[in-house]
């Protein structure tokens, strides 16, 4: 499989002070946003938004999510149309311009310059979020080894001349039918923006995992799952209609238009939405609804953090520090100075407390190495030195 190699040292406006916000599979769970945080974001942000077609899956689901929580779906107890959203952010709602620019991120340079133009715009001036979904040109822009210069690099540059402006990158729909690229794609958007603090909404992981977390290898955008990609795959069934028998609706889950899709993929990504504008908004991710146990047990650590590790620069072995304020699934992984995962060293439920791994380096060369450590909507990465 080709890989896309993003050098850490293209970019000099790199701050390792900002943390990498990832939008996944992970940050579903909408009652776990303080009604304080989903404020803060009406407050705070003015979005715009370009997509066709997939891009459409987080719009719909947020519409019928208004509804939804109004009538204490998820038994959410929240203020009557909490979620409510328009353009301008009349009467109490999020300001997000929906289609803002025109076509999607697979259309370049047409939606470069369509945001350029936009931001230019004097009546946009307040504008300090945008965020442009794919349709069905991720793979092809991985395959012809133009995912960086039509997508990552020129993002870059617009966080270059609107520094006061948050880009949203994201991954594009899965497709088995071109599911080696496809996964290339995705997973080198994933470490770019990993590696250099970005904010990312991952379409795709949401595409590959139901509600309970469960995750599925080899599935279409429409929540069909099978046994291999190759030509003679067998269809096992479906994860979203599955889910959606098994459970109430308008009680776990709610009907909505999604293009492509079930609805119950535009429900999780319109979950994921309310998770990233209260990010942006100001919420750290790790505030709400501690378990009582937790709150109550003053050895638990107060926030999940990641330690510098120690000894660095190191020889070939260092150890690896981080602590947990509530039982949560953790990974902790290594990637090399390209982006490149080379090695899991964490990846399991694991209890409040604080732990540390020993990462053997002894197999690779001297260099720059990033170790990241991921849970339940947050994301903190260092750097490492390997020196022999």
């Amino acid at each position: 499989m080709k890989q896309i190699i993003i050098s850490f040292f293209l970019f000099t406006n790199i701050l390792f002070s900002q943390e990498s916000i990832i939008i996944d599979h992970s940050c579903v769970d909408i009652t776990q946003i303080p009604e304080s945080a989903i404020n803060d974001a009406k407050q705070n942000l003015h979005i715009a938004y370009g997509h066709t077609s997939h891009g459409s899956q987080l719009i719909t689901g947020m519409n019928d999510l208004i509804n939804f929580a109004n009538n204490n779906g998820k038994g959410l107890s929240l203020s009557e149309n909490i979620f409510k959203w328009n353009n301008g952010g009349t009467d109490g709602a999020l300001d997000l311009h929906d289609r803002a620019m025109g076509g999607d991120a697979g259309y370049f340079p047409d939606w470069f310059d369509n945001t350029k133009a936009y931001l230019d715009d004097s009546t946009n001036s307040d504008v300090n979020v945008i965020i442009w979904s794919w349709c069905g040109q991720v793979s092809e822009r991985y395959r012809s080894n133009r995912l960086f210069s039509n997508y990552l690099e020129p993002m870059t540059q617009l966080e270059n001349e609107y520094p006061n402006v948050t880009f949203v990158y994201m991954t594009g729909h899965v497709d088995i039918n071109d599911d080696e690229d496809n996964k290339g794609a995705n997973d080198s958007i994933r470490s770019y923006c990993q590696i250099n603090n970005k904010v990312l909404f991952d379409f795709a992981d949401f595409d590959r995992h139901d509600p309970d977390g469960n995750y599925y290898e080899f599935v279409q955008d429409n929540c069909d799952y099978y046994d291999t990609y190759t030509s003679d795959k067998t269809k096992l069934g479906n994860w979203a209609t599955e889910w959606q028998n098994s459970h109430t609706e308008g009680v776990d889950w709610y009907s909505c238009s999604s293009a492509h899709s079930q609805a119950l993929n535009a429900n999780q990504k319109a979950y994921g939405a309310w998770w990233l504008w209260a990010r942006l908004g100001g919420w750290d991710g790790n505030s709400a609804n501690l378990d009582q146990n937790d709150q109550d047990n003053e050895t638990s650590p107060s926030k999940f953090e990641l330690n510098q590790n120690y000894p660095n620069p190191f020889n070939p072995i260092t150890s690896i520090q981080f602590s947990l304020h509530k039982t949560s699934k953790i990974l902790l992984s290594i990637y090399d100075i390209n982006g490149k995962l080379i090695e899991t060293l964490t990846d399991k439920v694991m209890q409040p407390g604080s732990y540390t791994e020993q990462w053997n380096a002894s197999s690779y060369s001297s260099g720059i190495y990033f170790y990241i450590l991921k849970t339940d909507g947050f994301i903190q990465k260092r750097k490492c030195i390997l020196l022999k």
